[in-house]
């Protein structure tokens, strides 16, 4: 049964059933309170609402909630740029109302503040015209959005997308709720530790600034290693020319400034980016909870709203510590993307490959490599990413030999890159097209995107089933485990000790479902190393 769910001003909800099609199928129900609303309908298998990110974290406010969802806002993204190969185009359901009625299309309101702390105020949505009754516009535009579906290249590709985003969405939400588990005593030993004592007038901890006093004395004057121009000109008057302060191009150069200078960056980025200001912001009550944005780039990989979750430095990961009792189970994806390749691709021979072991660059070695699984790797990377020069270029015509349905699958996308064409993933997430002729070094760089895009986007595709079927998994088993991180290729479960075990063994079954899921009957097989720790450190 699916329902369609519309806010009202004052707390409650409309409600009613709706059919395949999306339309009414039954009558309009007013109901005082939104929460209690879903809470006394289990029977209902997926709602239907405007957004997932407003109104789910309501209910789980006050400990509801549901199995699955349709995110009429999610969905309008992904349709728009399918569509007219446009990304960041309005898709709130006054703009998707708009558009279904030849209408003018109102932006959307603006991106929301990052929140460390509950907020008493909340922006509303943007408001439908005056007279327009938000369910009735809500089922109009899912209606709409149902029939648009049917009319894409691939529809039943186009549906799984749709409801991964949307599952997708209550697993961001329900994650930025409960946070990930971090003892911010840990952490500031960390930081004391690493970069000394702070001094007051927001003056650099004492071993930052004893590195900046070694580099100024190594080029005998004055200089702020936190300003890239300063360095460029010290090294300049030494006689040393630089185009950056990039790590690898300090590296290649001999000067007593270099070591001292590295040292200070990485010091640098810790403090400014995980110290004590990172501390006290977003980390409350033994977590961290940052606002996770599912589909944040035009691959679908996911972003955050602040916070740098994605970017956790692994001297910090110590502070990510289970509750007493409790254990993270880390679990992260063997060689995703080339495994990705195989199975969108449908190359018999690399098929064969990604369905062997545990480790496709080995198997991938012994077969075409003389053993050398660096090579192999190379090789590989090099073929999806469009690498032409050195070892990449050396094996590329080997991978064509031995893997041509797969090479030949992203030559073409590279191709309709720089031709300015549309480019889209197996599902059928759309990267967007060029206007007018692109200059020959603009259309390489589009190239080597799209090449990669295909690979990239339908792995965050297949990732989206994987988190789906595995919240799903722990969630019809009525286990205590919170899916609490998601990065690309990674996934961490908390969860009492004695589940331990058996979320590990979900996380495999969820991840060889995902795969049959998205991309069909291959024999690509999906391995996970799962770890099952106390502390984030020593998963890695």
């Amino acid at each position: 049964m699916r329902c369609a769910l519309a806010e009202t001003g004052d707390g409650g909800a409309r409600l009613c059933p709706v059919d395949a099609d999306g339309r009414a199928a039954g009558p309009v129900v007013v109901e005082p309170s939104l929460v209690e609303a879903v809470r006394a309908r289990p029977e209902v298998e997926r709602w239907v609402w405007r957004s997932t990110s407003a109104i789910y974290r309501r209910l789980l406010a006050a400990g509801v909630r549901v199995e699955r969802c349709y995110d009429v806002e999610a969905a309008e993204a992904l349709l728009i740029g399918h569509e007219e190969g446009q990304s960041g185009q309005a898709r709130s359901l006054a703009a998707s109302w708009a558009r279904l009625h030849g209408l003018p299309v109102p932006a959307d309101g603006p991106a929301r503040a990052a929140q460390t702390q509950p907020s008493l105020f909340e922006s509303g949505p943007v408001p439908l015209p005056t007279g327009t009754d938000e369910l009735d516009a809500l089922l109009e535009v899912y209606a709409g959005q149902l029939a648009r579906t049917a009319r894409t290249e691939h529809p039943e590709r186009m549906r799984l997308l749709l409801a991964a985003e949307s599952a997708g969405m209550l697993v961001a939400t329900e994650m930025s709720r409960t946070g990930i588990p971090w003892r911010a005593d840990i952490h500031r030993e960390l930081l004391d530790s690493l970069l000394g004592e702070r001094f007051p007038g927001g003056m650099e901890p004492r071993r930052m600034a004893e590195l900046a006093e070694e580099v100024s004395r190594a080029f005998g004057a004055r200089v702020r290693p936190d300003l890239p121009q300063e360095i460029i000109k010290a090294f300049g008057r030494a006689g040393i020319l630089l185009s950056s302060t990039r790590k690898w191009e300090l590296q290649r150069v001999e000067h007593p400034a270099v070591e001292p200078l590295l040292a200070y960056k990485t010091l640098y980025r810790l403090y400014t980016a995980h110290g004590w200001s990172w501390l006290d912001q977003w980390v409350h009550d033994g977590r961290f909870r940052p606002e996770y944005l599912p589909g944040g780039t035009v691959s679908g990989r996911w972003t955050t709203n602040g916070g740098g979750a994605l970017q956790i430095p692994k001297i910090i990961r110590q502070a990510v510590r289970a509750d007493p009792g409790w254990r993270l189970v880390v679990a992260d994806a063997d060689q995703m993307e080339p495994r990705v390749l195989a199975a969108i691709s449908r190359d018999r021979g690399l098929m064969e490959v990604a369905g062997r072991g545990e480790d496709l660059y080995a198997d991938l070695a012994a077969r075409d490599f003389d053993g050398d699984r660096d090579q192999a790797k190379i090789a590989m990377l090099g073929a999806m990413y469009g690498q032409t020069s050195g070892d990449a270029l050396k094996h590329l015509a080997e991978l064509r030999r031995r893997y041509p349905a797969a090479v030949a699958y992203v030559d073409d996308a590279a191709r309709a890159g720089e031709e300015g064409r549309l480019v889209r993933t197996w599902l059928g997430r759309t990267c967007p097209p060029v206007d007018g002729e692109l200059a020959a070094a603009a259309a390489r760089a589009r190239g080597r995107f799209t090449r990669n895009f295909v690979v990239q986007g339908s792995a965050a595709d297949w990732a989206l089933s994987l988190l789906a079927t595995l919240r799903q998994l722990i969630f019809r088993a009525g286990s205590r485990a919170e899916l609490v991180f998601f990065q690309h290729d990674e996934v961490i479960v908390h969860c009492p000790a004695e589940e331990a075990e058996t979320v590990a063994a979900a996380v495999t079954t969820a991840a060889e479902a995902a795969g049959r899921l998205t991309f069909g009957p291959t024999p690509v097989r999906f391995p996970f190393t799962t770890a099952v720790v106390e502390c984030y450190w020593d998963a890695k």
